[in-house]
């Protein structure tokens, strides 16, 4: 533990994020060529993914901060005073900072991979926040974990704020297993307020993934200049075109690398083989109705208590409850 403050702790739980290598060698020798999502976010990535959250096309994260700042009182009341505020992906810390000047909590815990990004961010809240006591934990959340002591601090519950859809990313039985997670870790009588994406018109959704300054397209490129970088392969990253688009079927937008020629790629030492036409799925980014979502929710034994979504019904944010 690294301590920086009488009101700010930073634990290092040195989470594994496994082997870049395998991961992309494992991937890429797929019937169904993969790449594993997590490896966008290197410094370049994270900027490009800044970046795509203001373009005019990506209403996501405008809408979300908007239903925060009209909503942050009512969703305040449901989670109750005197509560620890578990957060799942620090990020900016934008929409918590909204959040926490209405709850004003007993305890901010959030929880990262990221380490430097969470470090930055969770010192700037405990530095805007003084009374408020900062532990930040570098642990990967998508996997089942404990909160560390908080020193003597006797919270009257938890509750677990995860922003930005980014359940999104999991597939629904991905989802309803790190539900149950959450619910664990929050135990009875704890809650969940967190950001689900709703299904709506396929071209609003197609546009926002395929914005006209090809934001997104260099993110998803980004992959493999990094890629290149981290494991000396030979990308060509002009042979290679990002394509995203709704599956209705499967309720999901899909993001791919679409080969544009018959090539070879080395990796690793590995030669992977691409067909003109081969795609490299390297996101899924799963669309919810309330009822659909409220539906996995029980499913993972919490109660869904109440739903906010904005005027268009374009995002949504729920809290949910586990029985007593």
């Amino acid at each position: 533990m690294q301590q920086s403050g009488a009101r700010f702790a930073f634990h290092d739980l040195h989470p594994d994020t496994g082997s870049i290598l395998d991961d992309v060698i494992a991937g890429l020798t797929r019937a169904r060529k993969t790449l594993p999502s997590k490896y966008f976010y290197d410094e370049r990535g994270c900027e490009l993914f800044e970046a795509i959250c203001r373009t005019p096309e990506y209403y996501v994260t405008r809408t979300e901060a908007a239903l925060m700042r009209n909503r942050a009182v009512a969703m305040a009341r449901r989670l109750g005073a005197r509560c620890a505020l578990v957060e799942y992906g620090s990020g900016s810390g934008h929409k918590t900072r909204i959040l926490l000047k209405a709850l004003a909590p007993v305890a901010y815990v959030p929880i990262d991979i990221a380490r430097e990004q969470l470090r930055n961010t969770a010192a700037g809240i405990a530095r805007d926040f003084p009374e408020l006591a900062v532990t930040a934990v570098c642990a990967d959340y998508s996997r089942a974990l404990q909160l560390p002591r908080l020193g003597g601090l006797r919270p009257r519950r938890r509750v677990v704020y995860f922003p930005g859809s980014t359940i999104g990313n999991f597939t629904p039985a991905d989802a309803a297993g790190f539900l149950a997670n959450v619910r664990r870790l929050v135990g009875a009588g704890g809650g969940l307020l967190i950001g689900v994406d709703l299904k709506k018109d396929p071209a609003r959704l197609n546009s926002a993934y395929n914005d006209r300054r090809g934001v997104t397209a260099a993110f998803n490129l980004n992959l493999l200049a990094r890629i290149n970088r981290e494991l000396g392969a030979d990308f060509v990253l002009r042979a290679f075109r990002h394509q995203a688009f709704y599956n209705e079927p499967r309720g999901r937008i899909e993001m791919h690398l679409l080969s544009l020629k018959d090539q070879r790629v080395s990796v690793g030492g590995r030669v992977i083989r691409f067909r003109a036409g081969e795609s490299i799925h390297t996101e899924n980014s799963c669309k919810y109705s309330v009822r659909g979502f409220r539906t996995l929710a029980r499913d993972a034994g919490f109660e869904p208590v109440e739903c906010w979504t904005d005027p268009e019904k374009l995002f949504s944010v729920h809290y949910l409850s586990v029985p007593q």
